[in-house]
């Protein structure tokens, strides 16, 4: 794996979402405040990760063959 992978740079929003999900959800368990790192939090999102890694992976990877979305010619603005 190349540290330019584009499928990983796809995954990186999707972790951040989960540990800010399994944070809040901690914190729900909890009735107060938990941090990101906290080792319960870090637990569940490797849970999560392992659980669901093999077809977010593969959601990325279709997402960089498709490549950048291709806009007509013809939507494009005008020139000043």
């Amino acid at each position: 794996m190349s540290a330019l992978d584009p499928v990983v740079f796809r995954q990186i929003p999707v972790i951040r979402q989960i540990i800010l999900d399994e944070t809040w959800l901690e914190a729900e368990r909890r009735g107060c405040f938990v941090r990101a790192d906290d080792r319960v939090v870090r637990e569940n999102v490797c849970r999560v990760v392992l659980r669901i890694g093999a077809q977010l992976r593969e959601t990325s990877q279709r997402a960089v063959a498709d490549g950048p979305a291709k806009i007509p010619h013809s939507t494009l603005p005008e020139a000043a």
